[in-house]
């Protein structure tokens, strides 16, 4: 792969000038050519700002099409972006433009006062702003600026950096992954390829663009393809109803399709147009896999990725899409199982059926963290091989399935309890919207198994999931306390969080 993300999409634009590229929620048009003026107009205004190979340009901005030509103008002067999560405080932001040092960061106009408070111990950082309107100092300077390049294009090399982008930083301080061209560029091609792209596919997008998922994932294999995405601010389940005539393909999370099956016309006759509907970033009940199933007779395809990579492993466009497995490892990805006991220096691989971490190596795999080459050491092995921190077994057919995050992993009285295989026996259970299973301080038992639990049955409690579960599991993996909640708590992309869990339930068998 030698061609970068902005080479890939101003082909496009050069050879199909007038194919659209964002349809807005009013249906009106953003061809592949108007893209292109429009980000060349942003692009030189960066550079007037002294913005160039390598600078940082941090975005936290609510999801725009021009928070969108900013990504390609960054890239098209060599910048590296950085998009920040719209929910971090100015705490957090703190630390990430502490961190990353940007040369430029854009942020919505009404944080202009803290955002100028922040940004006072910051030397070197020029601000803009952008707001969900699209309008802002950004826009007005570029206005300004020609549609032509006033100087030459970036042009990448494979190991070029193009952006970092901060983990969720669950354990410790975040770390802001660095991705290059060769990364983002060699994974939108596979995915393309994989799940059947074409000029021809309208794609619904409803995911943030901050993240992997829909900045990566999505944008970049439409701009792959020539295709087109139907670009909408925010999830609203009405607007997915309301536009999936117009479209072919849907990538969301899980929360996506359980509300649309909530939606009584949501229905076999709306979906059947629709090509492919994909699931990520969270893992997609086989409860919902079914029953979306049912409902529509097409069985939704997930897959599996993380920041670090992107997309690693896909169930297949033809072929069983298991449900509750994340399918084969993508072409040019290798996936193996290892044993989280291996002496250090001695990596043992374990054999089919067995639970271990999974590693994964190929051009999809990031360069490391920035600015903590003793973390990248720590999880990138010098052969290339990156330890995702999932735990996993691959079956006899080499279909994938992931059990939970090593962090996430319960010994209880010195036995290990992979909380998904918990989760799901609770999830089946009548009345159970769907649980989260955790392990916290135990005097006996080292940590003891709790389920968290949000219902949609009033009438259930500790007792009747506890009698549920009995000859289901061995003793050490049934929970010793259900809670409820109303509402199980989620980060942007809709993972549960379970480390909040952990710290709101530490003392539920007494102070440890």
């Amino acid at each position: 792969m030698t061609d970068g993300m902005f080479a890939l999409f101003e082909r496009q634009a050069r050879e199909h000038p007038d194919a659209r590229f964002l349809i807005l929620p009013d249906l009106s048009v953003i061809t592949y050519a108007d893209a292109l003026a429009r980000s060349a107009r942003i692009a030189n205004l960066l550079e007037s700002l002294g913005v160039g190979r390598g600078d940082r340009v941090a975005v936290q901005a609510e999801k725009s099409p021009e928070v969108l030509l900013t990504y390609l103008a960054a890239m098209r002067t060599g910048a590296v972006y950085l998009p920040l999560n719209t929910a971090y405080t100015p705490a957090e932001l703190g630390y990430f433009l502490g961190d990353a040092e940007p040369r430029l960061f854009v942020h919505p106009p009404e944080d202009e006062t803290a955002m100028a408070a922040l940004c006072a111990g910051l030397p070197g950082v020029t601000r803009l702003t952008l707001g969900a309107d699209g309008k802002g100092t950004l826009i007005a300077g570029a206005a300004t600026k020609p549609e032509a390049r006033q100087a030459p294009d970036f042009v990448s090399a494979p190991e070029d950096l193009a952006a970092i982008l901060y983990t969720s930083g669950t354990t410790g301080r975040s770390k802001g992954a660095m991705l290059s061209h060769g990364n983002l560029a060699s994974n939108a091609v596979m995915l393309a390829d994989c799940w059947r792209f074409t000029a021809e596919d309208v794609l619904l997008h409803a995911l943030p663009i901050f993240h992997t998922h829909g900045l990566f994932v999505a944008t970049n294999t439409i701009v792959v393809a020539g295709a087109s995405m139907i670009f909408l601010p925010r999830f609203d389940v009405r607007e997915l109803i309301r536009l999936m005539p117009r479209a072919t393909t849907l990538m969301g999370v899980p929360t996506f399709y359980s509300r649309l099956l909530g939606e009584a016309d949501f229905t076999r006759e709306l979906a059947a147009p629709m090509r492919l509907f994909i699931s990520g970033s969270a893992p997609l009940s086989a409860e919902t896999h079914k029953e979306f199933s049912a409902l529509t007779g097409k069985a939704i395809l997930e897959r599996y990725g993380m920041t670090e990579t992107n997309m690693n492993t896909s169930n297949p466009y033809d072929g069983e899409r298991v449900p509750g497995s994340v399918g084969f490892p993508l072409p040019g990805v290798e996936l193996r199982i290892t044993d989280p006991d291996s002496p250090a220096g001695a990596v043992r691989v374990l054999h089919q059926g067995q639970v271990g971490v999974i590693e994964v190596r190929g051009a999809n795999v990031f360069q490391g963290y920035w600015r903590q080459p003793e973390k990248t050491a720590e999880d990138l092995r010098p052969d290339g091989w990156f330890i995702t921190g999932d735990m996993g077994v691959v079956d006899e057919r080499g279909y994938v399935s992931i059990v939970g995050r090593a962090k996430d992993l319960i010994i209880s009285g010195g036995l290990n309890v992979y909380p998904a295989e918990v989760e799901a026996l609770i999830d089946a259970i009548a009345g159970i919207a769907e649980s989260a299973v955790i392990g916290v301080p135990h005097a006996d038992m080292g940590e003891g198994v709790v389920a968290v639990v949000q219902a949609s049955d009033p009438a259930l409690d500790e007792a009747v999931v506890l009698a549920a579960l009995e000859g289901q599991l061995a003793r050490y993996k049934q929970p010793r306390r259900v809670m409820f909640v109303p509402e199980l708590p989620r980060n942007a992309m809709g993972k549960i969080q379970k480390k909040q869990l952990r710290e709101t339930y530490a003392n539920c068998f007494g102070a440890p």
